[in-house]
């Protein structure tokens, strides 16, 4: 009976049998991890990437109809998506909006608020945003310049001479396709942006900064975004990013050519911005270009390559990219 009972015993693991096929598992699920988590960022990467482009489309949509590109902004601050809502199968929404009025006012509420999936990014780290707010990581290009609006006609305005945006969208734009000369495949339409924590009391990669200098140049600005320690709270500028899509804003529905891809957003007030497309991708963002097609492009791409996509008619050479 003893015999027969110890061979029972000596059937079953060891301890040190079991921790060492733990470690073997463990070490399984370490390799297999990786391949997993970009399977799922490749899957994300692609949903993004066909967000991007029914956003285009829908841009081209309006063209068609209105022989123009909507503006960035109006005069009441509205944003592009607001006028592209009927092109993306959303007309109930933008029956919703009152384009007489800010975004801000109480009319507008309802549009304020309401989701539209085709607006967000499966990728960005930051999914949610205050209640009240439904966000956008798609944002339309100024150009690669760092004037926010248009250049003041006053010679005692402190921006009085400085070009004006030469992208695509801006302030009251809407510019047609023969207004891109650089060519609608050399031209930067649409581009993507993190969402921010709409919390100034830490610092976020998304955030947008205030150097408190006053940059005349892309290259001022790039140097003096990049010189500031971002984790001195007292160079916060703006947390509240990517809500509301209703709004036409630096921060929220418009980007700009001056720094690289993932690259720091800056405030320089007072009127001159430096806005950077980011992304929850690996290594670059998503871009369309005016001709609607859709590309990744590389966070390491030399940023006057950059730049000469971001204008649309600056005749720079454009190469591979």
């Amino acid at each position: 009976m003893c015999r027969i009972l110890s061979r029972r015993l000596r059937a079953g693991f060891t301890l040190v049998e079991l921790l060492v096929v733990i470690a073997i598992i463990g070490i399984l699920v370490s390799l297999l991890l990786p391949a997993v988590q970009f399977a799922r960022e490749s899957a994300r990467r692609m949903q993004c990437a066909s967000n991007m482009r029914q956003f285009a489309l829908a841009l081209h949509t309006y063209h068609d109809s209105m022989k123009r590109f909507p503006p960035a902004r109006t005069s009441r601050s509205i944003s592009t998506h607001a006028h592209i809502l009927p092109q993306l199968e959303q007309s109930a929404i933008h029956q919703r909006i009152d384009f007489s009025v800010s975004v801000n006012h109480a009319n507008n509420a309802y549009a304020r608020g309401v989701i539209v999936p085709t607006f967000n990014c499966p990728s960005d780290p930051q999914q949610s945003v205050p209640a009240g707010l439904a966000g956008t990581n798609y944002r339309v290009n100024q150009g690669s310049g760092v004037l926010w609006g248009n250049p003041p006609t006053n010679p005692s305005d402190s921006n009085f001479g400085m070009p004006e945006p030469n992208g695509p969208f801006y302030l009251m734009s809407g510019i047609s396709f023969g207004e891109l000369p650089d060519g609608t495949t050399n031209t930067a339409m649409v581009s993507e942006h993190i969402k921010g924590d709409h919390n100034n009391g830490q610092w976020s990669k998304s955030d947008t900064f205030r150097p408190g200098t006053h940059p005349a140049t892309a290259d001022e600005a790039m140097q003096q975004c990049n010189a500031i320690d971002v984790t001195n709270l007292s160079y916060q500028g703006y947390s509240a990013i990517g809500a509301p899509w209703l709004e036409g804003y630096h921060s929220t529905t418009i980007y700009f050519h001056v720094l690289p891809p993932n690259g720091r957003s800056c405030m320089f007030p007072p009127g001159r911005i430096a806005t950077s497309a980011s992304s929850g991708h690996p290594s670059g963002v998503n871009m369309a270009l005016c001709d609607a097609s859709v590309r990744f492009v590389s966070q390491n791409i030399d940023v006057y390559l950059w730049r000469a996509i971001g204008t649309r008619r600056g005749e720079e050479p454009v190469g591979e990219y």
